[in-house]
């Protein structure tokens, strides 16, 4: 399967690099290449790519908002992996909570980048180490912090939180715990309801921020 991409990135030599590095893969079409936010939504409207590939500060509209609307406005929507050189975490919060599915750094091997398009695009979570342990941290100050309790989720939930946190599929969850597909997907639609949310990449981050993970 061919993995369409559009490249959103507002400097042109870096946009140009990270599409032919993109390109050399055999299994990736980078199909467009955007500078602003405007413009990837126009883009992704017409050629309906299967991620986006999202930098985060750009002039107008900024990778948070264009996350926030490519997300929204087209069924089946895009995958989007925001790759920045930012690491700050509200960066990294507002983007996910935008509805982005992983999120990796420009410092990042060209290996771990390629790895990470094919995650996304096949509905895996995906957060560079840095930006793990950031999110951790964060929700360990956080847990320190509130004086009620967060969503209670069952050990068997957890169990599975976590291996969707370490980047495992649904199938490759079942298979490692000698369990079938189907229930994966009910403890998954039950853990989502628990903590509010509606995608896995959320799901791992307010779990993290509620100190369950």
């Amino acid at each position: 399967m061919t993995v369409r991409i559009l490249v959103v990135d507002d400097h042109p030599i870096v946009r140009a690099g990270i599409a032919g590095l993109l390109a050399t893969e055999p299994d990736f079409e980078v199909v467009g290449e955007a500078e602003s936010g405007e413009t990837a939504l126009d883009i992704a409207a017409t050629l309906r790519p299967d991620v986006v590939l999202m930098d985060l500060r750009m002039p107008g509209m900024g990778g948070v908002e264009a996350t926030r609307r490519l997300t929204r406005s087209a069924d089946p929507a895009p995958r989007v992996l925001i790759f920045t050189t930012y690491e700050e975490d509200d960066q990294i919060l507002a983007a996910i909570e935008a509805g982005a599915n992983g999120y990796l750094v420009k410092a990042a091997p060209a290996e771990e980048l390629a790895a990470g398009v094919r995650a996304v695009a096949a509905g895996q979570t995906v957060l560079a180490p840095s930006i793990a342990v950031q999110l951790v941290a964060r929700a360990h100050s956080g847990a320190e912090r509130r004086e009620e309790p967060g969503p209670r989720l069952t050990a068997r939930e957890v169990e599975i939180l976590r291996l969707v946190a370490a980047g495992m599929s649904n199938p490759e969850i079942a298979a490692s715990l000698f369990i079938g597909e189907s229930t994966v997907k009910t403890h998954l639609l039950r853990t989502f309801e628990k903590l509010g949310v509606s995608d896995r990449t959320r799901a791992v981050t307010r779990a993290m921020e509620c100190g369950i993970l």
